[in-house]
């Protein structure tokens, strides 16, 4: 008995792809870097992820650029703001949440890198930098010092988590950090005597407890430094 030859299938009877919406295209964008990493998330990639063209994800986002921003605003989702409402003094509570975005772009290592250029602006990052901006005006900072400090603050939290999303990558990173405690150590105190007198404190402290320190001396300083443009001096 000879078989018979299927009859062709009408595309019409296939089940319908889901919509496109900005929303599915940076789910899906998220799915992609946990799999494969945030340097394969480009446009020509997600468009085959989601089984369409490259021209059709440009109705929703401009490009990979503004794709990386979004999925950022994503995650920051993710950072405990939490904090910001607890006991304590308001510049620890600060940096507990300033350690909250840390470790979320730390967590995403790819992120952490474009994270140093790229810009959200949706919800998430609005909440994130309001709280900064709502302790910092529960501390007395006065506005224009607050309006530049929170910049400052998220950027070296930013800078920061990129730094140390690329030492965790380098197989070698911790015995170049091994060798160089180990090279402070030996310094001659006659040639570097402020070297040899700090010694090992140099070094000391855990990454968390010198991040938390860095994020109280900038707010601190952000207090304590009068925006002296506003009245027409140049920067010291």
């Amino acid at each position: 008995m000879t078989p018979r030859t299927p009859a062709p299938r009408s595309r019409r009877d296939r089940p319908a792809k889901p919509a496109l919406t900005h929303e599915a295209i940076v789910a899906a964008a998220v799915r992609l870097m946990a799999a494969e990493g945030l340097q394969r998330v480009t446009m020509r990639r997600l468009a085959q992820e989601l089984d369409t063209g490259p021209a059709s994800l440009y109705v929703y986002v401009a490009g990979t650029a503004e794709l990386h921003a979004a999925i950022l605003e994503d995650l920051l989702g993710e950072v405990d703001l939490a904090a910001a409402a607890g006991d304590g003094d308001w510049r620890d509570r600060l940096a507990q949440v300033l350690l909250s975005y840390t470790r979320v772009l730390f967590d995403h290592p790819g992120l952490a890198h474009s994270a140093l250029v790229a810009r959200p602006s949706g919800p998430h990052y609005f909440a994130l930098v309001e709280t900064v901006l709502s302790l910092l005006h529960e501390g007395g900072v006065p506005d224009g010092q607050a309006a530049w400090g929170v910049d400052v603050l998220l950027q070296v939290a930013t800078a920061t988590a990129a730094e140390q999303s690329a030492r965790a990558g380098d197989p070698g990173s911790q015995g170049d950090h091994d060798a160089l405690v180990e090279a402070l150590g030996q310094a001659p105190s006659r040639t570097y005597p402020r070297i040899a007198a700090l010694g090992a404190d140099l070094s000391s402290g855990t990454p968390q407890q010198r991040l938390a320190w860095i994020f109280r001396a900038v707010v601190n300083g952000t207090a304590g430094t009068p925006r002296s443009t506003d009245r027409g001096d140049a920067p010291s």
